[in-house]
């Protein structure tokens, strides 16, 4: 199977990208350094999708790195709701404040520059309805176990990167900091029966986690 022609026959029967995350995409490729790291219009399609589905009132991200996935959740979030988004690179916060400024749904969403695993401690344990693990791969557990306490019951953890481009099956690539990291949270995933779980397929992996 080809994969690229099965990309591009998804892209082409899906709900079109946004006009400002083709333009903030476009600058990506050209100022930074990992531009790949954008979700893309696949994947900000079913976050939207899915945030629709959930209507949640509080969500946080961990991990904003250009803002596109927050437009997306924001995009299909009820408009009482309310998105923190957190990244630690202090200096992609011009960037990501300017795409939450020029977009409709910029409002819904607060940015925070700092350390996740730190901040997340101010929020009350049931607090968040969906949470979206994107961000550094070597301490996805420890975001995992501190972002359970603070998720409701029957609230929603999804977590990116979770096949980490294939690198999961790869033993070249088990001794890499970053892959023993995803490597971890899967296994501890598996283990864990206070949730349902399912990984979906697409682009570098996605796991849905549902709080019992």
């Amino acid at each position: 199977m080809d994969e690229l022609k099965i990309e591009e026959y998804i892209l082409s029967h899906i709900d079109p990208e946004p006009e400002l995350l083709k333009r903030m995409t476009r600058e990506a490729h050209v100022k930074l350094l990992r531009p790949r790291m954008i979700s893309g219009n696949v994947q900000g399609r079913l976050l939207k999708v899915l945030t629709s589905m959930l209507m949640p009132q509080n969500i946080l991200e961990i991990g904003t790195y250009t803002g596109y996935s927050a437009l997306c959740i924001a995009e299909g979030a009820p408009d009482t709701s309310k998105i923190v988004t957190v990244e630690i690179d202090d200096e992609m916060e011009s960037f990501i404040r300017k795409y939450f400024q020029e977009s409709e749904y910029g409002h819904k969403i607060e940015l925070k520059i700092g350390d996740a695993i730190e901040l997340m401690h101010d929020y009350e344990d049931n607090y968040f309805d969906l949470i979206f693990i994107d961000a550094n791969k070597r301490d996805y557990c420890s975001y995992y176990n501190i972002a359970f306490d603070k998720l409701r019951k029957g609230g929603v953890i999804l977590a990116d990167n979770t096949l980490w481009n294939g690198k999961v099956i790869d033993p070249k690539f088990q001794n890499d900091d970053q892959t023993k990291g995803v490597l971890k949270f899967n296994s501890l995933i598996k283990e864990d029966s206070r949730i349902e779980k399912v990984i979906l397929p697409i682009r570098d992996g996605l796991t849905i986690i549902r709080k019992k």
